[in-house]
């Protein structure tokens, strides 16, 4: 009887049919393949994973960063969604490296952010002359020059306005503290007059019919055209006020009775009033929301109220920490900035004031959480740190407080707490002119990557006077989720709307999907912020975990494309955050299920568990015509176990056959047979037209990669 080899064509292919599929694979999990000569691959069990880190996490974390202080500690940095407890953690770990090249954690420590807000009384003190705000607050005690405070309501105040985010200069009291009032530029701003104890928000008044409103303000300063911001929510005279209006006039008068300047201006809402009246903005209240932070020399029951202030590490004693609540996140966007950690979280919410901040976090400093960073934008979409000149990109971004979904702010060269743009700085901002946001951005070769709904954009380092420029390198290429975009080894691949791409010397690529159906025709689309990119530079694979139709919105499977080969797999694994290999070995990711952080590429099994390694071949066509063929023996040919380690691996096989394509349902079964390195043949003895094979393991502590099986047939008959 004559013998044929079982010769698999490379990759998985589920956009054609079985039968057309024939010497190839139509289905699999949880497999890999590597080179073979000529241009061929062989298919072999995905590697394992342990668990970097023995504790589940609060949450299902969302950003991983690794990266090494200058005491060589190396770090593992995990951004959590919010959990259970309403707030979402941000925690580090210390990691130790064996001498087999893997890393564990040896320490957690939660450096979660906290928040703080409530309303009060305006009671601002200036002196003419002085940038400095004497502010009184009496809900909120111990602030100290650690803490930011983010005013939400304008206030004006001896002829200056204070809107913003503010570090906090110095502390007078338990009740009080002084902040500095900066203008446009960042310069300080003295006060024209003094006040003690006074200040006020602004008041709306309508006119019933009129969609025209007028906003008190005293010395506001703006002109017809400028933008003025309303941050907490109003509704006066049945007109709903909220966001970015246009400054539509500015009255001669009335004016500020101490300096004379307007103090009134008109903006116009995009309904018509329904009565004539005033109302004041918060019910004349000042907001503060205090961004929470601890120096080194706090007790350790104290907490201060945000970043880094002018005062620098001393001593103080902090407010409780049962007065700050730790912020809630959905995503993060995570960074380091030489050994500092950078991290903006996403659907931060104080008291409906959208605040998204930048915070750092210093390993050597000894703060034991992050703080936000006073200067940056307070409201962003993610930020990236771009080299080769160390300056933070924000994107999704804001002058106002109200977020610009188009728009790219960064920081000085070297100094994140310089974002205003001056002739003796290279801060800066650049606003896409094209789509409807920004989806997401890297730090790519030689270049920042934008994507847009639409489109690529290249951010490239020019210098002074305008330090980037941007560049549309690529349209109907958009990113289909912030986290799906990815460089490896000077190439970057990322998942579109309906297919994918890559980015080299050629320019943009899109990529042949053989897998499209399983992706794209069960992806879970009210979930696509989920999906994540995996690279994984030990075998020059790129994966994207994402989430299915019917799985409760999590991410549960993955498709996986070998940037070397060309090849596709898919199959059933869920990560939701992932970092290529670093200085903690091999690649490490987070599974949704377990709340475990893993190590990839670290053991042959899942976690000391079987791993379900599988995959099914398309129908071979035994014959043509109408003859069909018996098959009597199949010899494997594997290797059953890593070079040097024990050939102990056992694998399940089995073949299913059938006559006619419309059979594919109810195939005639053979198997299964238990196949190891002892096994000489296994006898199907199966009589068809048609034949599909499937391989599978699921033992423990095992290695496979197949070879050339070969099978011994006859013809037999006709049909």
């Amino acid at each position: 009887m004559p013998h044929a080899t079982v010769k698999l064509l490379p990759g998985v292919n589920v956009n054609e049919t079985p039968t057309l599929n024939q010497a190839g694979i139509s289905a699999c999990n949880l497999i890999r393949f590597i080179p073979d000569v000529g241009g061929q691959s062989l298919v072999q069990k995905l590697g394992g994973w342990t668990k970097y880190y023995t504790a589940k996490m609060s949450a299902i974390v969302r950003a991983l960063w690794a990266w090494e202080d200058t005491n060589a500690n190396k770090w593992l940095a995990a951004g959590m969604q919010t959990g259970a407890n309403g707030s979402a953690q941000l925690a580090v770990m210390n990691g130790v490296m064996g001498s087999n090249g893997i890393t564990t954690a040896t320490s957690f420590t939660d450096i979660t952010p906290r928040v703080l807000s409530d309303d009060v009384t305006v009671a601002f003190t200036v002196t003419a002359g002085s940038p400095n705000i004497l502010i009184t607050d009496a809900t909120t005690t111990g602030v100290t020059p650690y803490d930011s405070v983010y005013i939400s309501t304008p206030v004006s105040v001896g002829g200056i306005v204070l809107f913003g985010l503010y570090p906090v200069y110095s502390n007078t009291g338990s009740t009080q503290y002084t902040v500095q009032a900066t203008n446009v530029l960042g310069n300080l701003a003295p006060a024209a007059y003094a006040v003690s104890n006074g200040g006020a928000v602004p008041s709306f008044a309508t006119t019933s019919g009129s969609s025209i409103v007028t906003v008190t303000l005293n010395d506001h300063g703006y002109v017809a055209g400028n933008t003025f911001s309303i941050l907490v929510p109003i509704t006066v005279g049945g007109v709903s006020l909220y966001g970015n209006y246009v400054v539509q006039n500015v009255p001669a008068s009335p004016t500020s009775p101490t300096t004379g300047t307007p103090s009134t201006f008109t903006i116009q809402a995009s309904t018509q009033a329904t009565s004539t009246t005033s109302a004041s903005l918060n019910s004349g209240n000042a907001r503060f929301i205090y961004s929470i932070g601890i120096g080194p020399a706090i007790t350790s029951t104290g907490y201060g109220v945000g970043g880094y202030g002018t005062g620098g590490y001393g001593s103080g004693s902090g407010v409780p920490a049962s007065t700050g609540t730790a912020i809630a996140a959905s995503n993060w966007t995570l960074d380091n900035w030489g050994q500092i950690l950078v991290a903006c979280p996403n659907g931060t919410i104080a008291d409906g004031i959208g605040f998204t901040g930048i915070y750092q976090w210093d390993p050597i400093s000894g703060s034991p959480i992050a703080t936000v960073i006073p200067q940056a934008p307070q409201v962003n979409d993610g930020m990236f740190v771009a080299m080769p000149q160390r300056q933070i990109i924000a994107w999704g971004s804001t002058f106002t407080g109200i977020q610009d979904p188009l728009l790219i702010r960064w920081c000085d060269v070297n100094n994140f707490n310089s974002w205003i743009a001056q002739i003796t700085n290279q801060a800066g901002s650049y606003r896409i002119p094209k789509g409807s946001r920004i989806v997401g951005c890297i730090q790519g070769p030689q270049q920042g990557l934008i994507w847009t709904d639409l489109a690529l954009w290249s951010m490239q380092y020019i210098g002074q006077p305008y330090v980037y420029s941007f560049n549309e390198i690529g349209t109907g290429c958009g990113l289909i989720a912030k986290k799906a975009a990815a460089s490896m080894n000077g190439v970057v691949y990322w998942m579109g709307q309906s297919q994918f791409f890559s980015l080299s010397g050629g320019g943009v690529t899109p990529i042949f999907c053989p897998v499209w159906d399983v992706i794209f025709q069960d992806l879970d689309l009210t979930n696509l912020d989920k999906i994540r990119v995996a690279p994984n530079s030990r075998f020059g694979e790129v994966t994207w975990y994402y989430p299915v139709i019917s799985n409760g919105g999590e991410v549960t499977n993955y498709v996986k494309y070998n940037v070397n080969l060309q090849v596709w797999d898919y199959g059933t694994l869920g990560r939701t955050a992932w970092i290529n290999e670093s200085v903690l070995g091999p690649p490490i990711g987070a599974d949704p299920s377990s709340l475990y952080i893993y190590q990839h590429e670290t053991s042959p099994d899942a976690d000391d568990q079987a791993m379900q390694s599988s995959f099914t071949t398309g129908y071979f066509a035994l014959a043509e015509a109408d003859v069909k063929s018996f098959i009597d023996q199949v010899w494997p040919d594997m290797k059953w176990g890593y070079y040097g380690g024990a050939q102990n691996a056992t694998v399940n096989i089995t073949f299913n056959y059938v006559d006619y394509p419309s059979q594919y349902a109810t195939p005639q079964v053979s198997g299964p047979f238990v196949l190891n390195n002892a096994t000489t043949f296994v006898s199907p003895r199966m009589r068809g037209r048609l034949v599909q094979i499937n391989l599978n393991s699921n033992d423990v502590g095992s290695f496979w990669r197949i070879g050339g099986i070969r099978y011994r047939f006859q013809q037999d008959g006709k049909y």
